[in-house]
Order: structure tokens, then sequence, then C-alpha cells
């Protein structure tokens, strides 16, 4: 599994030290351990995690700008977990309204001495922070509209929103509200993943 992933890695042409890589497994091997009694992911191989969670939230990695971020409905911390892993001199708050995710995540930060996570369990619309973020991110909303929605008052004065999408849908693009724009849309290269992936960034 070492080989392998450090293998995906390299085809994704990213640069990640050897402690780091070793926290990404150890993470993929509590999912693993714990999907069997708490259902966090329907994903049961590990060698699929590898690819499905670990390197589709790693790709999203150079497009983040800023030092503060939010993901949103992170489930069992995808992609905040692998994403604060390799961005230590970051912050990721990682909001989820169920417990069992949250208890996950705190006992991942802990046994793999992350310490640049937060874990919050509330819903996003009860959620107020005192300062907003660089960067909201989802990798789980139903639609980009409900995301911004929801997540408005979330990002800082010029912060963005990050929705991690598989194929694009243009109508809902078109139908985000007039005062949210597409600034970016980035095309992402998954190793050994089927299907397309797309980061769309947007401001508000």
């Amino acid at each position: 599994m070492k080989e392998y992933l450090a293998q995906l890695i390299e085809k994704a042409g990213l640069d990640i030290p050897a402690n780091q890589q070793a926290q990404l497994l150890g993470y993929v091997e509590m999912l693993h351990k714990w999907n069997k009694a708490y259902n966090l992911t329907s994903v049961r191989d590990p060698r699929e995690m590898v690819v499905k969670h670990i390197l589709d939230s790693l790709v999203v990695s150079e497009h983040l700008d800023g030092h503060r971020f939010i993901d949103v409905g992170t489930g069992p911390g995808l992609p905040g977990i692998p994403l604060a892993i390799i961005n230590p001199e970051k912050s990721f708050t990682l909001l989820d309204s169920l417990g069992k995710r949250i208890r996950f995540i705190r006992q991942v930060i802990h046994e793999l001495n992350i310490d640049n996570v937060t874990p919050v369990q509330s819903r996003v619309e009860e959620f107020r922070p005192e300062l907003g973020f660089d960067g909201v991110l989802s990798r789980a909303f139903a639609s980009i509209t409900d995301m911004v929605s929801w997540c408005q008052h979330l990002p800082a004065e010029n912060g963005r929103f990050y929705a991690l999408k598989g194929q694009l849908d243009n109508l809902e693009l078109d139908s985000l509200p007039a005062d949210c724009s597409v600034t970016d849309i980035k095309s992402l290269m998954v190793p050994s993943l089927e299907g397309q992936r797309h980061l769309v960034v947007l401001s508000s």
C-alpha cells in the first residue's frame, strides 16, 4: 500500500514527504477499521480509498488560496484531513452534523498527531464562526447553489468557495444567484480514477 500511494502521488505530479505519506496511510487504515462499525464511507477497499478519497482530495491542494479553511459536510474528514496533512501551515475546520463522524475525526487527529484541524459538530446554518474563512470547501453538497446558499456566512471578505464536483452541470452553474460568480473551473487529474473531476471556484 505504501508503494501504491507513492506511485499515485508521483503520477499526480505531487511532492509529498515520506512522513506525510505515512500519515495519509494511517488515515486510510483508521477509515477502513472504523468503517466496519460506523459506516463512514461506501468505499470498502483500502486501495480504492487511496484513489477515491486520498488522491481525489490531494489534487485540490495547489488551487487553495489563503490559510484558514472550512470543510463543510466533511463526513469522515474529506477532503479536509488529507489536505491538512499535506498543508501543516494552513488551518482546517471540519464541520459535520453527525456525532459519529466528528468522534472519528477527533480520534484521527489524536492518533496521527495532526494539530491544524478543528472538528466541529454542527449544522452548517447554525455554525457562526468569529472569523470568516479564506476558503469554504465541500465535496458533499448535492448542488453548488445549495452550498453557496447555506454557507454564505462563512467566507471572509475576499474568501472563496471551492466545490469538488464530478461532471460539470452547466444548468447548475447558470442557476447560481446573481451575487455569486464562478472565478475558475479546474479540471483535476486523479490517477486511476474513472470519470471526470472538477474544482469549481466561486466568489460571492
